[in-house]
């Protein structure tokens, strides 16, 4: 049984554990993710100077598109603003942030009608976060910044919470993927051949469920949920936010949701801060993840040269 919780009051633990078995939580709008939305729509505004960010593809090359939304990424992640405010969401959220750990947040942009798909805007196939070096206690937190439609929402597909798939997540190393393929998001636009794990097998992607939220919503599942991109054919760009979080304890038992096909290696671990003060997680407890011990280099996510 699948369930989704809109404006559950239930306590961050009963919510995790619940998240844990599947099931997917939407919040409405709040003080908090109204303020993210609103810092996020300014410096999207800004770079497209005057056009509307959600038609601005239909008056400009592609290579342009890409040389505008390639360096509002990091402009994003490093605004003095941006973490402030997503740990405003934390606490609104009744998160307790000594325990609470969170990565740096993502803007992302999909945009229609196959104009790009690849690299900056990359449209994300079907998968669960933990191909990509997630841990099984990461839970995700999605936020549109403008009006969505379903026609480009996100898809979760149920069937395979519990079903595992054939996939490539074992090729998937986060140390090679931080190297070579992050920094040079903004050079793929005709075509994306980065390595990143797919399902080497069939998947049936019906029933899915799309949820469409109004600007500064949530939507909270876990990393572990087999979830897509919709393939935009509503007529305008689609540009979202998306932050992730773990609960320490959880990371330091290495519990969470149930494992049934990822097999990656690195850890994505270190890329996450404590709540209250944006320290980096224990070296002695990320150790846990990485079997064979880490890489010497390229062990954390660094947004000044990423794009994706």
């Amino acid at each position: 049984m699948h369930t989704v919780y809109f404006d559950s009051t239930v306590s961050d633990d009963d919510r995790r554990k619940r998240l844990y078995e599947g099931q997917i939580f939407v919040f409405s709008p709040k003080p908090s993710t109204i303020a993210l939305v609103n810092h996020a729509r300014e410096m999207i505004e800004e770079a497209f100077k005057g056009l509307d960010p959600k038609t601005a593809q239909f008056e400009m090359s592609v290579e342009e598109y890409v040389a505008i939304v390639a360096p509002l990424k990091p402009q994003f992640i490093h605004h003095p603003k941006t973490k402030g405010l997503i740990q405003d969401i934390l606490r609104e959220l009744n998160c307790n942030l000594e325990e609470t750990y969170l990565d740096v947040p993502r803007l992302r942009m999909v945009t229609s009608d196959g104009y790009l798909t690849s690299g900056v805007g990359y449209a994300h196939h079907p998968h669960r976060d933990t191909w990509y070096s997630a841990p099984m206690s990461q839970f995700n937190w999605w936020l549109p910044i403008y009006d969505i439609e379903s026609e480009c929402s996100m898809a979760f597909h149920p069937r395979y919470w519990a079903e595992g798939v054939e996939n490539e997540s074992n090729e998937f190393n986060y140390y090679d993927w931080n190297k070579t393929s992050r920094a040079n998001a903004a050079q793929h636009i005709k075509s994306d051949t980065r390595k990143q794990p797919h399902a080497a097998q069939e998947l049936e992607l019906n029933p899915q469920v799309r949820i469409v939220c109004p600007p500064g919503g949530i939507v909270l599942f876990s990393g572990a949920q087999m979830h897509s991109t919709v393939p935009n054919t509503s007529g305008f760009s689609r540009y979202s936010i998306d932050f992730r979080t773990v609960n320490i304890n959880e990371v330091r038992t290495m519990s969470g949701a149930l494992n049934i096909d990822s097999s990656p290696t690195g850890t994505s671990l270190r890329d996450f801060m404590r709540g209250s003060d944006l320290s980096r997680m224990p070296e002695e407890v990320v150790a846990q993840y990485d079997v064979g011990g880490p890489a010497k280099e390229h062990l954390i996510f660094k947004p000044e040269l990423a794009q994706v």
